[in-house]
């Protein structure tokens, strides 16, 4: 009998794709509440189809580059 964990390719290293809000403001050095006021400010958009806001890596990305020129 296959175990669920025997379901996943041992050594695959999937791309992360987004993060939490606590990562993603350690991501951009900054505290969480400071991403918050990004977000009020409609300078940062996370996705809310999960319980908690997620924020995509090609948003931080974009959000970089609109603001400051980096990526």
């Amino acid at each position: 009998m296959r175990k669920l964990n025997d379901a996943q390719p041992e050594n695959t290293s999937l791309p992360r794709l987004a993060y939490n809000r606590r990562e993603s403001a350690t991501v951009l050095g900054i505290s969480p509440a400071s991403l918050d006021r990004l977000v009020q400010r409609g300078l940062l958009k996370p996705s809310r189809a999960l319980y908690k806001p997620m924020f995509a890596v090609a948003e931080l990305e974009r959000f970089l580059r609109e603001t400051t020129g980096l990526v």
